[in-house]
C-alpha cells in the first residue's frame, strides 16, 4: 500500500508593512477623465469661480468709486449683510417685501402649473384621434423662445391696444375702465399669468413622461374592482409618479424663485412694487445704485435660502420614502 504525499499550500499571513503589488491599469483608463475634463473646466469657469467671486464681493464696499479697481475697495466685513437683514431700514424693508412677493409668486406659479400639467397629462393619457396634435399644441409655450413669448404678452397686456383688454371689455361686453396690467397692483397678476403660461408645459411634459411608465393593466384591474377615475388618480397615478413629482416640484421651485427674465421683459428697469421679484430686485440694487457689494450680499443670502429649502425638502422626502 503506497501513501501519496500531498504538497501543502502556503497559508502564511502577509508580512506587516509589505506592499501589495499594484494591478496594471487597463488600456484607455484615461478616457473617462478626458471626457469629463471639459465639463469640469466649464463648470469651474462659469459657476464655481463667479460664485466665490460674488461671495468675496459681498464683504467689500464695492461701489462705482472702486469698480475700476476692485483691489482698492475697502473691506466692510458683514456690514452689507447687516444692512440687508435690517428690516427696519429702507434697504432691508424693501428686500423683505420683495422676498414675500416672490414667495407668493412662487407658490401660485408652481402650484397652478403643476395642476394644469397634471390635468393635461391625465386627460391625454388615453389614446384618441388628434392626441398627438393636442400634445404638440400644449408644448408650444415651452418650445417658443423665452423673450419672444414674453414680449408678445407685453403687447397683449397693454391698456388700449392689448388683446387681453380687447377680449374682456370689447368682445365680452364687460363695462368699466380698462385696467393697466403692467403697473400698480395688477402687475402681480400679470407676471403670475405669464410665468404660468411659460412653466406649465414643462410640468405637462415631465408628468406625461412619468405616466407612460404606468401599466394600463393596473387601471383596468382597478376599474373591474369598481374604482372611479378620481380614485384611480389618487391611489394609482399619484403614488407611481411620485419620483417624477419629487424632482419636478424642486426644479420648478428653483426656476420660479430665481425668475429674472419674466419681470425684466415685462416691466423693464422701472418695475412696479407689486412685481418686484427678488432676482430683479437684486439686479436693480446692484446696477441702478452701483452698490455691487450690497447686491452680492443679497445674492449670497438668496443662495443660502434656496440651499436651505432644497436640503429640507430632500431630507423630508427621503424620510418619507424610507418609512414607506
Amino acid at each position: 500500500m503506497t501513501a501519496a504525499t500531498a504538497t501543502p499550500t502556503s497559508n502564511k499571513p502577509a508580512t506587516p508593512g509589505a506592499k501589495k503589488p499594484r494591478r496594471p491599469r487597463p488600456s484607455g483608463w484615461w478616457l473617462p477623465y478626458a471626457l469629463l475634463a471639459p465639463a469640469v473646466v466649464f463648470e469651474l469657469v462659469i459657476h464655481v469661480i463667479p460664485m466665490f467671486t460674488g461671495i468675496w464681493m459681498s464683504f467689500l464696499k464695492l461701489t462705482k468709486a472702486f469698480i475700476a479697481n476692485w483691489g482698492k475697495a475697502p473691506v466692510t466685513g458683514i456690514k452689507n449683510y447687516s444692512v440687508a437683514l435690517d428690516f427696519n431700514g429702507a434697504v432691508g424693508a424693501a428686500l423683505l417685501q420683495s422676498f414675500l412677493i416672490t414667495c407668493a409668486f412662487t407658490v401660485l406659479v408652481v402650484g397652478i402649473s403643476w395642476i394644469l400639467g397634471m390635468a393635461a397629462a391625465v386627460a391625454l393619457q388615453k389614446e384618441f384621434w388628434g392626441r398627438g396634435f393636442i400634445r404638440t399644441l400644449f408644448l408650444v409655450p415651452y418650445a417658443l423662445p423665452m423673450y419672444a413669448g414674453i414680449i408678445a404678452w407685453k403687447f397683449m397686456l397693454q391698456k388700449d391696444t392689448g388683446a387681453v383688454n380687447h377680449f374682456i371689455f370689447d368682445n365680452l361686453g364687460i363695462g368699466g375702465d380698462k385696467p393697466f396690467w403692467l403697473i400698480g397692483n395688477n402687475a402681480f397678476a400679470a407676471v403670475v399669468v405669464v410665468a404660468i403660461w411659460r412653466l406649465w408645459p414643462f410640468a405637462f411634459l415631465m408628468l406625461m413622461a412619468g405616466l407612460q411608465s404606468i401599466p394600463h393593466d393596473v387601471y383596468e384591474a382597478s376599474a373591474v374592482d369598481g374604482a372611479k377615475p378620481f380614485r384611480q388618480w389618487r391611489s394609482i397615478t399619484l403614488p407611481m409618479v411620485r419620483p417624477v413629482n419629487m424632482v419636478l416640484i424642486l426644479v420648478m421651485f428653483l426656476w420660479t424663485f430665481n425668475d429674472f427674465n419674466t419681470p425684466f421683459v415685462l416691466f423693464g428697469n422701472a418695475q412696479p412694487p407689486a412685481g418686484d421679484l427678488i432676482s430683479f430686485h437684486i439686479y436693480n440694487a446692484s446696477f441702478l445704485t452701483w452698490n455691487f457689494g450690497s447686491g452680492a450680499a443679497m445674492s449670497v443670502l438668496l443662495l443660502l435660502f434656496l440651499l436651505l429649502v432644497s436640503g429640507i425638502y430632500l431630507s423630508v422626502l427621503n424620510r418619507r420614502s424610507h418609512r414607506a
